[in-house]
């Protein structure tokens, strides 16, 4: 899922709105439907290089679910590996987010 598909739900809390409007009981999951949003789908925030919807998708999420990606041709390689080198996260987790947990997921 790209960042746009989830950028509303993140940076304006909406995970909890989700939870409150289907609940449990209307869903018949056995957890909140925000817990599978973060727990089994994977983000990219191709095309969103800004640092504060980064970071709503990183506090939402976690790092183990960001992937790094780019909207070319839309969207340029350059700009989009200028933000990846400055997001404010520990050299540990911008490489999770570079390549790790991409290798992770797609066991390469």
């Amino acid at each position: 899922m790209n960042c746009r598909d989830f950028i509303y739900a993140a940076s304006v809390g909406q995970l909890e709105r989700l939870n409150r409007n289907l609940p449990m009981g209307m869903t018949k999951l056995d957890r909140p439907l925000a817990a599978y949003l973060r727990e089994n789908v994977h983000y990219t925030f191709a095309g969103f290089n800004f640092t504060a919807t980064f970071l709503d998708l990183l506090l939402e999420v976690g790092v183990d679910r960001i992937m790094f990606s780019c909207d070319h041709p839309y969207a340029s390689m350059a700009e989009a590996r200028a933000f990846l080198n400055h997001i404010p996260v520990s050299s540990a987790d911008q490489k999770r987010i570079a390549h790790g947990n991409a290798e992770r997921l797609f066991n390469l």
